[in-house]
């Protein structure tokens, strides 16, 4: 440290940027060690991102079939949140989603913890109901040009967008800091934006021609009774 001002030195700054790293895989290095000493499970606490809580809810009630009474939890939070909690111990497992490159994982912290399960669908521009004949079958090349709803909670940031497209042009219509899938949705149908959203939840919208992005989704598994929670049918 420098004594006047009292500030860190180049290589202190270099090592606080890898601070908050070290520190997540040091947690989650002891939340491991635990759960492998750890006796027959007592819990079955399950994380969810909001796009894919309708798959993580059928297979925690899936799973709670198949086990003894146990206390039971099911936490909805964005994917940064499931994916921490479940590296430190705090979720025994989080299915995730979120907008990524065809093959490519989803950019999460780095917690080292694998990815036991995912799958991947067609993306679609949520967009405000207008007569189906002036509805094209098909997103425009340049669909990043038009005003999007920046929802991080839910799908991605602007700029993440950017980046997976290797592109810009991605213009804010406004940003929604929710994580009301509902809600998000609502914007769009009263016309205060677009959306990049799985297929299968959009009612009123076009599948994305370019850029060639995926919906993403990811189990991420801690141990015990989460080894029952799958992402896949059964």
């Amino acid at each position: 440290m420098h004594r006047r001002p009292v500030e860190p030195t180049e290589a202190g700054t270099r090592l606080l940027e890898h601070g908050g790293a070290i520190l997540l895989r040091l947690a989650a290095a002891r939340a491991d060690v635990q759960r492998v000493a750890a006796g027959p499970p007592t819990r079955l606490a399950l994380g969810t991102s909001p796009l894919s809580a309708g798959v993580a809810r059928a297979r925690f009630a899936r799973a709670r079939e198949s086990l003894p009474p146990l206390e039971a939890l099911l936490r909805v939070g964005t994917r940064e949140e499931i994916a921490i909690a479940v590296a430190t111990g705090a979720l025994d497992a989080g299915v995730v989603d979120g907008i990524a490159a065809v093959n490519d994982p989803l950019r999460l912290p780095e917690t080292g913890l694998p990815v036991a399960e995912f799958s991947e669908d067609e993306l679609a521009v949520a967009l405000p109901p207008r007569p189906s004949a002036a509805r094209p079958s098909r997103a425009p090349r340049h669909a990043r040009r038009r005003a999007l709803i920046e929802a991080p909670g839910i799908t991605a940031a602007l700029a993440d967008l950017a980046m997976l497209a290797r592109a810009d042009g991605f213009r804010p219509a406004l940003r929604y800091e929710g994580q009301d899938v509902d809600g998000l949705l609502a914007l769009v149908s009263a016309g205060q934006g677009l959306a990049l959203l799985p297929r299968n939840i959009v009612s009123t919208g076009v599948a994305l021609a370019s850029p060639r992005l995926v919906h993403r989704t990811e189990l991420l598994r801690g141990g015990g009774a989460a080894a029952l929670v799958g992402i896949t049918p059964p």
